[in-house]
């Protein structure tokens, strides 16, 4: 009697058909089918890491009202003020959970990623477009910002956008191929280009005021362009002496839109700037440049701290770089030489600029640099990565280093999904202890005194209530004297816990504490609550969190 072959296992048939479906799927919509490998990748487990310190300021300030919003951003977070807002806009359409924190950014991760495909494929080709795309998408910086509830992956979406049309907009006015049919150009045609870049560059600036060394980055690359060909000129010009010289890739008028459209866009965001400016004491926790910026720099910034897949990952860039430039400047380059080269030109400066600035920044006073605000750069990490990938031959030998440098990036990846993956924080484990322990007392009076946060010693705990709230629910505060929401600050303030705690009992028979070991109240509650009726009923730490629960006898 035959066996009939459970539906579930795959035949080597089929997983071929499944492969060649893949495959042409990535050649007839590259941007899409790596688009969409980005967001599943990102958004994979992404519910399962603790919400830690900086999305909990997302959740607090994008849950609360619109009034309350603006407020804060006039005293703090106004870096953030539009992310917030559109962070807001999506909780009232879908709702608040650690998943629906940090989709929005998975799906960030897939637009940036087909725009890095379309980068590729219009700068230096197909192949380089769909192997950058992959790469970026493994890119252990990239799947962490993916499943983080924070700006930094919209970030690098924006700043592969801004430059897809600052591309586009320095080709609108390319002078035509010599001898090429005369097709006439619109001359609106390229101003609607740059002003879009323009509006587009006044948009990313207020959502991340970073994203300004973008443009400066971009204006780097049309100088370099622009010098490049006239140095071709010069080597070549015995040679081309009978010959049309080859066509600019940048016009002359190029860099004088670029300057145009960079400084009504500056003008536009000049109140942003100040504001987020005025707020620069929030970075106060930013070192100065040490050795450990060194690390940050090389392996941290990129790569999520993996030294050896930095070692590769920077090897590749460098390959890439120095095969570009050499292949074109033999006297035989091809097409795919020069536009290879143009790779560079555009992707080197959006690598090396924005980390450079920042760095040479705080190295003369002003903390800017953190490896965090380089994410911006990453688009462009894989370009050039791209590049020394691309340049191997044949077909199959190229798949098999792809593959290789994928499975370097599997730790990372892994990583990054785990319970404590983001700062070691468990507050996803303490609430679930706070909700089971109160379920044990469904019928209990219960208040809350929120402590301070690990590492974080000026914010109370309220945090975790604000990132998990259904465990709190229900629960009164008995040392909140200020919201943040009614003073235009991103946290509570607690008053003295002696004075403020005891005329707000009343009738209460169980309060819970929560807090951190660092400047700890816990003793000062005991005391105040022992002096009230209360016992300890219950002790708990999960990580750098404490719960205890105190109870009073019946009167």
């Amino acid at each position: 009697m035959t066996v009939p072959r459970p539906a579930f296992v795959p035949t080597m048939r089929g997983l071929r058909e499944l492969a060649g479906a893949l495959g042409i799927a990535a050649a007839r919509a590259p941007e899409l089918t790596v688009g969409a490998l980005g967001v599943l990748v990102s958004a994979a487990f992404a519910w399962v890491p603790s919400l830690w310190y900086d999305e909990g300021a997302t959740v607090t300030s994008a849950t609360r009202s619109w009034a309350a919003l603006w407020a804060e951003v006039h005293n703090v977070d106004a870096v953030h003020g539009l992310y917030y807002a559109c962070m807001h806009a999506w909780f009232w359409l879908v709702g608040y959970s650690p998943f629906t924190l940090r989709f929005p950014s998975a799906l960030a991760v897939g637009v940036a990623a087909a725009l890095v495909v379309a980068l590729g494929r219009r700068i230096g080709g197909l192949r380089l477009g769909i192997v950058s795309g992959v790469l970026f998408v493994v890119l252990p910086r990239v799947v962490w910002a993916g499943g983080e509830g924070r700006p930094y992956a919209t970030v690098t979406a924006l700043s592969a956008a801004l430059t897809l049309v600052g591309l586009a907009a320095v080709r609108s006015a390319r002078p035509p191929a010599a001898g090429a049919s005369a097709v006439p150009r619109s001359r609106w045609r390229g101003v609607a280009w740059w002003g879009g870049y323009g509006v587009l560059a006044a948009v990313a600036v207020t959502f991340n005021v970073y994203l300004a060394l973008v443009v400066v980055a971009h204006g780097a690359a049309i100088v370099w362009t622009a010098l490049d060909h006239r140095a071709e000129l010069r080597r070549n010009a015995g040679r081309l002496r009978d010959a049309a010289p080859p066509r600019p890739l940048v016009s002359a008028a190029a860099a004088g839109r670029w300057a145009t459209a960079a400084a009504l866009a500056a003008v536009v965001v000049v109140p942003v700037v100040l504001e987020v400016i005025s707020q620069s004491g929030q970075v106060g926790w930013i070192d100065g440049v040490r050795w450990a910026t060194v690390h940050q720099v090389f392996a941290t910034a990129w790569f999520g701290g993996s030294r050896s897949f930095a070692t590769v990952a920077w090897a590749l860039m460098v390959l890439g770089v120095v095969l570009a430039l050499r292949a074109a400047r033999r006297s035989d380059r091809t097409v795919r030489d020069r536009a290879r080269a143009q790779t560079v030109r555009v992707a080197l400066p959006l690598v090396v600029l924005p980390t450079g600035i920042l760095v040479t920044v705080t190295a003369f006073g002003e903390h800017l640099y953190s490896p965090k605000y380089a994410s911006l750069s990453l688009p462009f990490v894989a370009l050039l990565m791209g590049l020394a990938l691309t340049a191997i031959r044949p077909r199959v030998t190229l798949a098999v280093a792809v593959v290789t440098v994928l499975a370097l990036t599997i730790p990372t990846t892994v990583g990054v999904k785990t319970p404590q993956a983001k700062q070691d924080s468990t507050w996803v484990e303490a609430a679930a202890i706070l909700e089971q322990q109160r379920t044990l007392r469904p019928s209990a009076n219960e208040g809350v005194i929120y402590g301070s946060v690990y590492r974080h010693p000026t914010t109370t705990a309220q945090i975790i209530r604000d990132a998990y709230p259904s465990a709190f629910q229900g629960l009164t505060d008995l040392a909140a004297v200020t919201t943040g929401a009614d003073t235009g600050q991103l946290w509570d303030t607690n008053g003295p816990v002696a004075t403020t705690v005891p005329s707000r009992l009343g009738d209460i028979d169980t309060v819970w504490f929560v807090g951190g070991p660092t400047r700890n109240i816990q003793p000062e509650v005991t005391e105040t609550l022992d002096a009230e009726g209360f016992t300890v009923a219950g002790y708990w730490r999960t990580g750098e969190v404490i719960l205890t629960e105190y109870t009073r006898a019946p009167r």
